[in-house]
């Protein structure tokens, strides 16, 4: 990532939270003092169907789109999700991952397999690879919808913003009821 300005994909499945870890995410970066551009694309999104954002951010941004292998972060909700869109991210870039697979239709018909080799390709792109346990901590914290949370704290020092600044952005975002959840959720990630 050159100084000051960066790439992010996100991307997961429908019902994952993805959009609302990327609101989170842009107003992390907005507060950080950034030029930020969002662009979402939900898909089948309500039946399982990949759900994608790209955020871009630096001193000024032009365009939400990110081009073709050059997102410095991946952060993915779900494995094969990562691997989908894993041409997506520039070589050495950053790949955070949720331990979890959530098989397509084509593999619950028996039309496919679900690949078993998903780490050794993320690795054979990306400088960095985390693989989280994202719904093992989320449980933890009090609710495995807060994975998406927990995916951002892995993400979050990558970046360099202030652990207080992400608190008071999920603060904001998340419903009311679920905010000392959420702040568990993002602490239990930071930790990973």
């Amino acid at each position: 990532m050159s100084e000051g300005k960066g790439n992010i994909l996100v991307v997961g499945v429908g019902g994952q939270g993805t959009i609302l870890a990327s609101r989170i995410l842009a107003e992390v970066l907005l507060q950080g003092g950034y030029d930020v551009k969002m662009s979402e694309v939900h898909g089948m999104a309500q039946r399982g169907g990949s759900v994608v954002t790209q955020v871009r951010f630096g001193q000024k941004v032009f365009s939400p789109l990110i081009p073709r292998g050059e997102a410095d972060y991946l952060l993915a909700f779900e494995k094969l999700e990562s691997l989908r869109w894993l041409a997506n991210l520039r070589p050495g870039g950053v790949v955070v991952v949720n331990d979890l697979e959530l098989p397509p239709v084509s593999v619950l018909t028996g039309q496919a397999a679900y690949p078993r080799d998903i780490a050794e390709k993320l690795k054979e792109r990306a400088g960095t690879v985390k693989l989280v346990p994202a719904q093992a901590l989320a449980r933890e914290c009090g609710s495995i919808k807060s994975q998406n949370v927990v995916l951002l704290g892995v993400l979050a020092p990558f970046l360099g913003i202030a652990k207080e600044v992400w608190e008071k952005a999920i603060a904001q975002i998340v419903p009311a009821p679920t905010v000392e959840m959420n702040l568990a959720a993002f602490r239990a990630g930071w930790e990973q």
